[in-house]
């Protein structure tokens, strides 16, 4: 499947995008990440939560199909 992911704050320092498109194949959000670190090993070093179709997950829910952001920390006032 092709899986859209969308990188906001700091995260679009490492990345150097704030969105792409990648094939995968495995079927849980910790593949997905995984498979970021090993192109963005930077990643590792960074604290984000990981929200699909708009709904913060975790890392052992499946990935069917639609939009992956990774959230850096944010703080509201």
């Amino acid at each position: 499947m092709q899986v859209n992911i969308k990188y906001f704050g700091m995260l679009t320092e490492v990345t150097h995008k704030q969105e792409e498109w990648i094939r995968f194949e495995d079927n849980t959000i910790g593949q997905l990440i995984d498979k970021l670190y090993i192109s963005y090993p930077k990643l590792k070093d960074m604290d984000f939560k990981v929200a699909v179709n708009h709904e913060i997950t975790d890392l052992n829910s499946e990935l069917n199909s639609g939009e992956v952001a990774l959230l850096p920390p944010f703080s509201g006032g």
